[in-house]
């Protein structure tokens, strides 16, 4: 049996980039077709919202866990091979823009509706007005959520896990199959965690404070 060294440390921190990579992947990916999501909500279409709205109530109130396992399995049956590290991104797309359209989109609607009248009075055109006007006030409403969302992500990309996909958490089990150092390992993993999402706080609160200064 070996013991809980500095090899197997490192295997574990190496670990961590994968993590990040699959965070990041998950929220710039979801971000898109969030943003998208948010802006779409204001088409004068029936149609469009309807559909924008099934599809953010069926993916929030489906377990991440098991949007992994239908990514990585069940899509298999159809004859695409996803790599685990592509079905656990593909989840976390779906996953992060469907909450993350919610949140940019409700951001939005609080903007007093006056704001866009002044964007008319200036002869500004609908995107014009969104871009210049709107937008920027709602990315700071919108950041205290965004990032708790994100934060949130970072932490469910343990998930990954589950379908073989080696971040810091599975490296942690495979870590512990070895050295029977479960209470060690694991405690390693969590400091891993607390230091990514405290950094992401961190920044969360400088960035707000800075957009502040700015308005």
């Amino acid at each position: 049996m070996r013991s809980f060294g500095l090899p197997e440390l490192l295997y574990v921190v190496e670990a961590l980039r994968w993590t990040l990579a699959l965070s990041a992947i998950g929220f710039i990916g979801g971000g898109l077709v969030g943003a998208l999501i948010a802006v779409l909500r204001f088409a004068d279409n029936r149609l469009i919202n309807g559909v924008i709205i099934i599809y953010t109530q069926f993916f929030q109130g489906i377990p991440l866990l098991l949007l992994m396992l239908l990514c990585y399995y069940g899509i298999s049956l159809i004859g695409i091979q996803l790599s685990p590290l592509q079905a656990a991104a593909t989840a976390l797309t779906i996953n992060a823009s469907a909450f993350l359209g919610v949140i940019w989109e409700s951001a939005l609607r609080s903007i007093p509706r006056t704001q866009w009248e002044s964007g008319e009075s200036l002869a500004l055109r609908p995107w014009q007005t969104l871009r210049y006007i709107i937008a920027p006030q709602a990315i700071r409403l919108a950041l205290p959520s965004t990032v708790g969302f994100l934060v949130q992500l970072v932490k469910e990309s343990s998930l990954a896990s589950v379908i073989g996909f080696v971040e810091i958490t599975r490296a942690g089990q495979l870590v512990t199959n070895i050295t029977f150092a479960p209470l060690e390992v694991f405690g390693v993993v969590a400091v891993l965690y607390f230091i990514i999402c405290s950094l992401l706080s961190w920044l969360s609160r400088r960035l707000e404070l800075s957009l502040r200064q700015a308005m």
